[in-house]
C-alpha cells in the first residue's frame, strides 16, 4: 500500500504527552502508534454507511406474535 507523509501542527503539548505515553505503555513509537489510531478510524465505517447498509437490508415479514413466540422459545 502506498503511503504518505502527514504533518499536524499545533497540537497542544499536553496531548502529545499523553499519546507519547500512551505508545510508550504499549512499547511503539508514537509514530507507529498514530499511523494505528488514524487506520483505525480510516477503516472504521460511517455512520451514514452504517445506515446505508441497514436501509438497502431487505425487511422481514415479521409480526410482534412471531418475536413474542421466538422470545417464548427461548425462555423454555
Amino acid at each position: 500500500m502506498p503511503t504518505e507523509i502527514l504533518q499536524v501542527r499545533d497540537v497542544p503539548a499536553e496531548d502529545v504527552a499523553v499519546l507519547r505515553a500512551r505508545a510508550a505503555s504499549r512499547q511503539m513509537s508514537l509514530s507507529s502508534y498514530l499511523r494505528e489510531l488514524i487506520r483505525a478510524d480510516a477503516t472504521r465505517p460511517t455512520m451514514s454507511d452504517v445506515l446505508e447498509r441497514i436501509a438497502a437490508r431487505e425487511s422481514l415479514d415479521v409480526g410482534h406474535d412471531d418475536i413474542r413466540s421466538c422470545i417464548e422459545d427461548g425462555r423454555r
